[in-house]
């Protein structure tokens, strides 16, 4: 298998400009709002993040399990590894390391760590019409994946490539899923962009269907950018756009909610 080459990356500027702008939006609302006081700026974002984790977890869950009982276990192991990510947020490290996927996966799925400690899959692997690489190349394209993400500077582009790029290389016996979505809204987290997550049934099937389509293309044509491919990325953008939108409004109703409280006291 070939990794996808970065430059035949496709960029949607215009979705991305969206993103950004509400960002900053965001912020400004919270460096210059006089309805939030200068501590309010690191918990009006946890607070924000913190509902957004929420829905993140209950969706990551819903996604993997097979019965209820293993979403309630999912759902504690993904709210234990989002609580890792936010330290390390705060302490300054973004993902970056292979060591750190291993990290992840101890958390997210520690049945899976307990199978191979700290190692790759064994075993080969199937994922619809796609047949993942052999367990002898994936380490190498895992390392090559990483260096490849240097090349790469707008942290949504690559936050988005290294999710599909690691799925298809499906590097650990089970447990891929979440342990890539949990790294990708790792890397959007550490530069203040909400996480992005499926939040229904049909978003689903189509991410599943989607993903499908971009890797059965690759199969096929090797390195070449793809209808599906793009399809993938476009709809990641939509999902950051509708979270940056939630995270906007969140941020504005604390404001408002302390605006009213203000008045309610002068009266």
């Amino acid at each position: 298998m070939d990794l996808l080459p970065i430059e035949e990356i496709k960029i949607n500027q215009v979705k991305i400009n969206k993103i950004d702008h509400l960002v900053k939006s965001i912020y400004r609302l919270i460096m210059y709002s006089r309805n939030h006081l200068d501590d309010d700026l690191l918990d009006a974002y946890l607070t924000s993040i913190q509902e957004l984790q929420e829905l993140l977890s209950i969706k990551n869950a819903q996604m993997e399990a097979q019965n209820e009982e293993e979403a309630v276990e999912y759902l504690k192991n993904l709210k234990i590894s989002l609580g890792f990510v936010i330290e390390e947020i705060i302490l300054h490290h973004n993902f970056e390391k292979e060591i750190q996927l291993f990290q992840l996966l101890r958390l997210v799925s520690p049945e899976t760590n307990a199978l191979h400690p700290n190692r790759y899959r064994q075993t080969l692997v199937q994922i619809g019409a796609h047949i993942c690489p052999d367990k002898e190349e994936v380490p190498k394209l895992v390392s090559q994946l990483f260096y490849q993400m240097q090349s790469i500077t707008n942290p949504i582009i690559k936050a988005i490539y290294f999710h599909h790029e690691l799925i298809r290389i499906h590097p650990f016996a089970d447990g891929n899923g979440r342990v890539t979505r949990v790294a990708k809204n790792w890397m959007l987290m550490y530069d203040l962009y909400p996480p992005i997550f499926v939040n229904d049934a049909p978003q689903k099937t189509e991410y599943i269907t989607t993903l499908s389509k971009s890797f059965r293309a690759l199969d096929q044509s090797p390195n070449k950018w793809n209808e599906h491919t793009e399809t993938f990325f476009e709809l990641e953008l939509d999902r950051l756009l509708v979270n940056a939108n939630l995270l906007y409004e969140t941020v504005n109703r604390i404001g408002l909610e302390r605006a009213e409280k203000n008045k309610n006291n002068v009266e």
